[in-house]
């Protein structure tokens, strides 16, 4: 049983969204080493990276209603203070914003800031610019969720970026989520954007790598130090 138990710990889960496309790879790998036996195990390397890029490992959430956590792996990207897409409908006061970006190597399965109930989600069709840009949030197709929280609403948003073509989001409005949990899912390189309400103050600086639900991305409260946005 031990050595069962060390063999299930040494593999990552494959989250079900990517066993079509693994198999498509491979089966193209097979295909072509028909035609070249070195295009197989091109395809196999390939298969491979397919299974990594649809990994979907078990996260240890900090529990607490005055901490956000990231809703991606990734850098963080742009942390400041902007007006919330309308299609968010949170206002036209600037709020905090915390922008994670995945590139095609990170983690893709997208985890909730912070517990609450889905108000709202709204899907948007834009363009494909690189999403590490300012301006995708803007221009970039996008999906997006208001969750109603213990600290006030927040605003979760995907966007897709120069490779991705597809956004998937299993959350329904009316849902009740918790910190940490499984929302969604982006193909292939992509951002996450929160936008957070008054009383977050970042606990991230540009350029840190963030892990989804467990990095703490914004903490809510009186008298927190703010800390600097940018990395020297």
């Amino acid at each position: 049983m031990d050595i069962i138990a060390s063999i299930r710990n040494a593999f990552v889960p494959i989250h079900k969204a990517g066993y079509p496309f693994i198999a498509a790879f491979f089966v193209a790998a097979v295909v072509l080493g028909f035609l070249w036996e070195p295009l197989f195990w091109i395809g196999l390397i390939l298969t491979a990276w397919c299974a990594y890029f649809f990994r979907d490992p078990e996260r240890v959430t900090p529990i607490a209603d005055h901490l956000a956590v990231s809703p991606a792996d990734g850098r963080v990207s742009l942390v400041g203070h902007v007006v919330p897409p309308a299609e968010l409908d949170l206002g036209t006061d600037p709020m905090l914003r915390i922008s994670v970006f995945m590139n095609v190597f990170d983690c893709h399965v997208n985890r909730a800031p912070m517990r609450g109930r889905i108000r709202h989600i709204a899907y948007r069709e834009g363009e494909f610019r690189n999403a590490e840009l300012d301006k995708a949030s803007e221009v970039n197709e996008r999906s997006s969720m208001v969750i109603d929280g213990p600290r006030g609403e927040i605003g979760v948003v995907q966007i897709a970026g120069l490779v991705a073509r597809r956004i998937i989001c299993w959350a329904k409005v009316e849902d009740r989520i918790e910190a940490g949990e499984r929302f969604g899912l982006i193909r292939f390189g992509s951002r996450l954007d929160i936008y957070l309400p008054d009383g977050a103050r970042p606990r991230v600086a540009e350029g840190q790598i963030a892990i989804a639900g467990e990095t703490v991305i914004a903490e809510f409260g009186d008298n927190l130090p703010t800390w600097p946005s940018r990395r020297d």
